[in-house]
C-alpha cells in the first residue's frame, strides 16, 4: 500500500461512508472532480448539492456532468458555501471542501476564513451521526495560512463527544503541502 495524498485521501473517506440515497455538499466545486465523485457515490436516488462563488466553475462543472450523464442528481448553485444553510433542505451525510483557490483561475479570488467557518458550521449543524466533514486545506497563497490556523483551531475545540476529528498531512514534504481534516459527528 502507498500512503495516499490527501485529496486522493478524502475520497478513500468519502467512498467508505457515503451509500447510495444519500445526500451530500461539495461546498467548493471548482472543477467538479469532488462533484462528480460525489454523484457517483449517491446514485441516481441520491442528492449533490455544489457551491461555487464562481460562474466558470459552475459552468464548468454543470457540462462535466452533462458529458457523463451525472447531473440529474446534482444541483448546483453559483454562491458562496456560506449559505448552505439557507439552500440545503434537511440533514446531509457528508460534506467536502478543498479551500484555496480555483487552480487555473484567478489567485485573487480564495476561500476565506469567516465564510468558510460558518459553512464548516452549517455543514455540522445539518450532518447526520456518522456522517463526515472532509476538508482539504490549501495554504501556499496570500491569505491561505491564515484560514488554515482559523480552521484547525475551530476543529481543535469541538466537543469530543460530539464529534471525532482527525488531521491527515505528509510533513517532510516542501511547498505547504495539503492538509486534511476529516470531522465525524458521534452523537447529536
Amino acid at each position: 500500500m502507498k500512503i495516499q495524498p490527501s485529496v486522493r485521501y478524502s475520497h478513500t473517506l468519502l467512498s467508505q461512508l457515503v451509500q447510495s440515497g444519500d445526500t451530500v455538499v461539495d461546498a467548493t466545486v471548482g472543477k467538479g472532480n469532488d462533484t462528480e465523485f460525489l454523484s457517483q457515490l449517491v446514485g441516481e436516488n441520491g442528492k449533490v448539492y455544489g457551491f461555487d462563488v464562481q460562474a466558470e466553475a459552475i459552468n464548468y462543472t454543470k457540462q462535466r456532468l452533462d458529458d457523463k450523464n451525472l447531473s440529474s442528481n446534482v444541483t448546483l448553485f453559483n454562491t458562496g458555501h456560506e449559505n448552505i444553510a439557507k439552500l440545503v433542505d434537511g440533514s446531509i451525510n457528508a460534506a467536502i471542501f478543498n479551500l484555496g483557490y480555483l487552480p487555473g483561475s484567478n489567485k485573487d479570488i480564495i476561500t476565506k476564513p469567516d465564510t468558510t467557518l460558518t459553512a464548516i458550521k452549517s455543514c455540522l449543524d445539518k450532518l447526520e451521526v456518522n456522517g463526515i466533514v472532509v476538508l482539504v486545506l490549501y495554504y501556499g497563497h496570500d491569505g491561505g495560512p491564515q484560514e488554515k490556523d482559523a480552521v484547525i483551531q475551530y476543529a481543535q475545540c469541538l466537543d469530543q463527544k460530539a464529534f471525532s476529528v482527525m488531521q491527515y498531512q505528509f510533513i517532510n514534504q516542501v511547498h505547504c503541502p495539503p492538509i486534511l481534516l476529516a470531522i465525524q459527528k458521534n452523537s447529536n
